[in-house]
């Protein structure tokens, strides 16, 4: 049977200034629980506390932020963070490993306990007192240090695949600019083809409209512009809501579906992250998403893809986007934009190669979602 302890006994509070700016650099901290650049660095960072490696940092603020709080752990160099969050430390790391600490401050279970406890009027906070009542699981050092480093193989073979990834999406990236854009002049185009616009290569549409009274909490997923960006970046999709299966049959009878292959495109706030389509049941919000389908020739989908994780599109997205709050691209706009139109034979030639490259990325990815899964159930096996 498992004892728990009040956690209270093991850690103590930190408070260090950052007086004479001796520290340079400043953190945030993300409700994924770990340190990122700020969105924004207060006037007088002397105030700042600093943290050092070795110590946690939250915010006891928690309040609209997704249901979770922001806690990590600080592994890199020592860094300062707003005066409003919380540091503290181990007492003694021969009793509480902090890296097996912070694992289970990942579990979900901690970010409902410390939801359930946070008190305040206008805003919400999980106050130190509150951290020091949380009840968790000590066994020995020994067991501790074990548990840590199953979860780090599981991590480190995760970044690794993640680096993979990266290197062969900059090959697939090489043989674009390899094809279609070096040694290429638009006014001497190769034999067979053509300066055309992006709506010559597809049909550009965006969805049905879906209100938030059709969101549920059980059904086909529904993605939205962040459930777009995490796809994109590989990442494990957090907060996800869903609509009806009745709903979305419906839609797909009227409206049709994105298939394996289509391209989905952020088009308001974040916008030009792109996603190509794989074998999956979904639907996806109107306006903040425009759907790229119905390709002229196999290959011609890979090579937009390709085309939106260029510099060059990059540059052209702050050119077409309109809007002065809020930047947005628009569907005439996309459909407007001129660029090469190869040749159906080149376009093919260009699909089937970098469909290995794709293929690749497929499978590192199904493995990440599978050694995410198995971390998730370490964590939980920590509460047993």
């Amino acid at each position: 049977m498992t004892t728990y302890q009040r956690l209270g006994g093991y850690i103590r509070p930190v408070d260090v200034r950052n007086r004479g700016l001796k520290v340079h650099l400043s953190q945030g901290i993300c409700n994924a629980k770990y340190f990122q650049n700020p969105k924004q660095v207060a006037d007088n960072p002397e105030t700042h506390k600093v943290v050092r490696t070795g110590q946690f940092a939250y915010n006891r603020a928690t309040t609209r932020n997704g249901e979770k709080i922001s806690i990590a752990l600080r592994e890199g160099p020592d860094c300062t963070v707003s005066s409003a969050y919380q540091v503290f430390e181990v007492v003694d790391e021969n009793l509480l490993n902090p890296k097996y600490l912070m694992m289970w401050f990942k579990r979900p279970e901690f970010d409902r306990l410390a939801i359930y406890y946070s008190h305040g009027s206008a805003h919400e906070f999980f106050e130190w007192e509150a951290m020091c009542d949380v009840m968790l699981p000590i066994p020995s050092i020994t067991r501790q240090r074990e548990i840590v480093s199953e979860y780090e193989t599981l991590t480190n073979r995760i970044h690794l695949n993640n680096q993979m990834i990266q290197h062969l999406e900059a090959t697939a990236q090489a043989l674009y600019r390899k094809t279609f854009v070096d040694n290429i002049d638009k006014e001497n185009l190769p034999e067979g083809w053509r300066m055309g616009t992006l709506g010559d290569l597809c049909v550009i549409s965006s969805s049905k409209r879906i209100f938030e009274s059709e969101y549920c909490h059980r059904g086909v997923p529904f993605y939205r512009g962040k459930e777009i960006t995490q796809k994109k970046n590989g990442e494990q999709i957090s907060d996800l809501i869903f609509i009806s299966q009745t709903r979305y049959n419906e839609l797909v009878r009227d409206y049709g579906k994105p298939k394996c292959g289509d391209i989905l495109l952020t088009a308001v706030g974040t916008i030009g992250n792109s996603y190509m389509v794989q074998e999956e049941e979904f639907y996806f919000k109107d306006g903040n998403i425009v759907w790229l389908h119905n390709f002229i020739a196999t290959g011609a989908s890979s090579y937009i893809y390709e085309f939106f994780q260029s510099q060059s599109f990059e540059k052209l997205i702050s050119e077409i986007a309109i809007g002065s709050t809020q930047k947005a691209l628009t569907i005439q706009s996309l459909t407007q934009l001129e660029m090469p139109i190869p040749n159906k034979k080149s376009l093919q030639t260009f699909g089937n190669s970098i469909q290995i490259i794709y293929n690749d990325i497929k499978i590192k990815r199904q493995e990440n979602e599978k050694l995410t899964e198995l971390q998730s159930l370490l964590l939980a096996k920590m509460g047993q």
